[in-house]
């Protein structure tokens, strides 16, 4: 430890080397601050997690047949048949699956027409298994999308993960609230294109209905009457043509319940060739009925076919109509592609509408739309997992600004001094440098993107204790040293610092070695590397900064005569 005595006493003499050692410490902090703008450590709420399953959502366009969602359906299941990892693939025709944690809120359990399905892949066990689900996902997503969404234009293919934290309607969500329901759904196609645009986001997906043109069987009440037949008779001809019916039951010794012989016309009687007024008369000309003189009537004759237009959903948030367009992110942050895709809607938008912008609040990215022809207004909202993202950091900011502000506080009731206590408070907060460039270190042995998490921050929170610690240990021994042994004041910084160099070591080679086994966590892996890289960096600022600080600071010259007694009185105690 003389060695490291002769270099801090030194370095504490020589003021350029005082000088270069505070230049040294700002700029790295400055540095390792550039590499959030500068993209080269990424900021996520949490990172990917691989599990044994993931789904595939599909929807074909609003009004599509059970048939052709089948036909997309089967062509996703052709390509991930290929993969070997995939054990089991069940898929759910017009229908969610059973709800898993990601359904519950992407409203799994409220799909029931036939435009949509699911398919739930299961994979071989994740301990046993290279390539993480996620990583997977993103591999085949491509590859399906372009095979399978030409087939019936307008199909929508989302590929969803179980999420790693709290449950989201996705990625990245933008509300477009309205009165005027056609123009909220003319912004939300705009933002739906921009977020297409947008590097970074993937399964871009409009959370409402198209609008098609449908037709209503209505039958003739007054021609069935003339032709001899019954309403009932048209009815059931109706069903039996197009849905199939009931037509008698069946007891069984076995069932409690009656069992329904259900009649249905095979799959090329029911088939019509196309979705036209024209194909849907000539499928009820070829349906016939009998009337009660024995003569055959078709069926067209007493039915009319009345074009009409789909009644869309309609959803509303806090009372206010809205329109959501969800997307998720590619491997990448959330944060960075919002702040693109916003800047895109801003310049997109400024040429027709009047753009007010939110404040410093909770909904900071929101903006107002005011139409300047007719001076409606429309609310742009930012919700998701980004949202998520951003007020949990604001949170564990305000936590980690709250925990720096008591440890100030009981600092100066201890030392009398703000000048010492704000010492330990900055080497404390310069661990952060740690902390980030262990992030980005880490990137090199990862094969996907090593983010800065909300357990990330969670490590840095704790970090600020063990930091402290070790300015104590030097600032206490050293007013020992100088009070009770007559040293100078830079000698004495010299040796408590070599010889708390030892305790302060072992402490973090503990804290590092328990650390470790966290590093490898696909979610608690942030925790992990922020306090290991975040202690390395402890070390070397308390040896190194925090004795400069030491020197330079006024506060450092005690009353030796008061806290001799002082010293006295505890050893009085102690004995």
């Amino acid at each position: 430890m003389k060695n490291l005595e002769s270099i801090i006493y030194n370095i504490l003499n020589s003021k350029t080397k005082k000088t270069l050692v505070i230049v040294l410490t700002a700029l790295a902090f400055f540095l390792s601050l550039l590499m959030f703008p500068t993209k080269m450590v990424l900021a996520k709420m949490l990172p990917g997690k691989s599990d044994n399953t993931f789904s595939v959502y599909i929807d074909t366009p609003k009004g599509s047949s059970i048939t052709q969602t089948k036909e997309v359906s089967e062509c996703v299941i052709d390509y991930l048949k290929k993969e070997k990892e995939v054990m089991n693939i069940e898929l759910f025709l017009g229908q969610g699956i059973p709800l898993d944690y990601a359904g519950l809120v992407k409203g799994a359990s409220m799909k029931r027409t036939e435009n949509v399905s699911e398919i739930s892949v299961n994979l071989t066990d994740k301990h046993h298994r290279e390539e993480p689900s996620f990583l997977m996902v993103q591999r085949l997503r491509p590859l399906i999308q372009t095979a399978c969404t030409p087939l019936i234009r307008g199909t929508n293919i989302k590929f969803v993960e179980q999420p790693s934290g709290p449950p989201t309607l996705a990625s990245i969500v933008v509300e477009v609230h309205g009165e005027n329901l056609s123009k909220i759904r003319s912004l939300a196609v705009d933002v739906a294109d921009v977020l297409t645009e947008t590097d970074g986001l993937v399964d871009i997906d409009l959370m409402t209905d198209e609008n098609f043109i449908k037709y209503e069987l209505i039958p003739d009440k007054e021609k069935i009457a003339r032709s001899g037949l019954s309403v009932k008779q048209v009815n059931n001809i109706l069903y039996l043509g197009f849905e199939g019916m009931a037509i008698a039951h069946k007891n069984s010794k076995n069932n409690p319940d009656q069992i329904p012989i259900f009649l249905v016309l095979d799959k090329e009687s029911k088939h019509i060739p196309a979705a036209n007024k024209e194909a849907l008369q000539s499928k009820l000309s070829s349906l016939n009925l009998m009337n009660m003189r024995g003569m055959m009537v078709p069926l067209s004759e007493v039915v009319t076919i009345r074009p009409v237009k789909s009644n869309t959903m309609i959803m509303q948030k806090d009372l206010s109509r809205m329109v959501n367009v969800i997307a998720e992110t590619d491997m990448v942050s959330q944060v960075y592609p919002l702040l693109d895709a916003r800047d895109k809607m801003l310049e997109r938008f400024k040429k027709d509408y009047i753009i007010t912008k939110e404040g410093i609040s909770t909904y900071m990215f929101d903006f107002t739309l005011e139409d300047k022809k007719t001076h409606e207004k429309f609310l742009i909202r930012w919700d998701g997992e980004m949202k998520v993202t951003l007020d949990t950091f604001r949170d564990l900011g305000a936590a980690f600004i709250a925990a720096l502000i008591l440890i100030f506080l009981l600092l100066v009731i201890y030392y009398k001094s703000f000048a010492i206590s704000g010492i330990v408070l900055l080497g404390s907060f310069l661990s952060l440098i740690g902390v980030i460039v262990g992030h980005w270190v880490a990137n090199f042995f990862t094969s996907e993107t090593f983010f800065l998490t909300a357990t990330s921050l969670i490590g840095f929170i704790a970090l600020i204790g063990i930091s402290s610690r070790n300015s104590l240990l030097l600032i206490d021994f050293a007013k020992s040293l100088m009070i009770c042994e007559g040293m100078k004041k830079r000698r004495a910084v010299a040796v408590a610092a070599a010889t708390r160099a030892k305790p302060i070591a072992l402490t973090a080679v503990a804290i590092i070695l328990g650390s470790a086994l966290l590093a490898s966590d696909p979610v608690f892996g942030g925790l992990g590397v922020a306090l290991i890289s975040g202690t390395v960096a402890a070390v070397f600022v308390s040896l190194l900064f925090v004795p400069v600080l030491m020197d330079n600071s006024k506060a450092m010259d005690f009353d030796k005569k008061a806290a001799c007694d002082l010293k006295e009185k505890n050893i009085a105690i102690t004995k």
